[in-house]
């Protein structure tokens, strides 16, 4: 059985509040809610038109392809290759804007449920700090309420079941929106590779 104040430690360690900018995030990783073009993109800043040429059908349509993680960065490189041997440089740079769009609107609201997460946990481990306490006055009494005591504690194996498994999956959780900047970058090189 976990103690609680492992489990508040863990909470309170390293992986909350990591590099000061939101004492509540439950990831080492910094929070950083939106990506800036300019992080990820070497090329030009899309124009007018390329702004205009994001919502073309056949651009929009490569672009959500192209920004699904499933997709091998081999295979989505070759499908870049393939439009650009066609496409203006307008076209190109509007490929990798309606990518960054899309990426950036995933990955904002995968940092708002990351909070939510983290929040989660922390609300857990007071309701489990609770029972704790609960379960120490229910074996203080004269004379203790056995019946109640194991049905706090059968409670509180769950709770604290709930709390590890989820702990452990934060890792994996917190991971996700630097994949999705790592693959926005790989397919704006891609992009740029073949610009003028």
């Amino acid at each position: 059985m976990i103690r609680i104040t492992l489990a508040l430690a863990l909470l309170a360690g390293p992986a909350f509040g990591a590099a000061g900018t939101d004492p509540d995030w439950p990831c080492i990783q910094r929070k950083q809610p939106n990506l800036s073009m300019g992080q990820v993109w070497t090329g030009p800043l899309p124009d007018e038109a390329a702004q205009a040429l994001v919502r073309d059908p056949q651009i929009a349509r490569l672009a959500e392809r192209l920004e699904q993680r499933r997709l091998p960065l081999d295979q989505a490189e070759a499908e870049i290759a393939d439009f650009a041997a066609e496409a203006s440089q307008a076209q190109l740079v509007a490929l990798m804007q309606a990518i960054f769009d899309r990426i950036d609107s995933d990955r904002g609201a995968l940092i708002g449920g990351i909070a939510r997460y983290g929040q989660s946990q922390l609300d857990l481990s007071l309701r489990i700090e609770e029972r704790r306490a609960r379960m120490a006055a229910l074996e203080a009494a004269d004379p203790p309420d056995f019946d109640a005591i194991d049905a706090e504690e059968k409670a509180l194996d769950w709770e604290q079941r709930i709390f590890t498994e989820r702990q452990q999956s934060l890792t994996y959780v917190c991971e996700t929106p630097v994949i999705l900047e790592q693959r926005v970058f790989a397919l704006g090189r891609a992009i740029a590779g073949h610009l003028d």
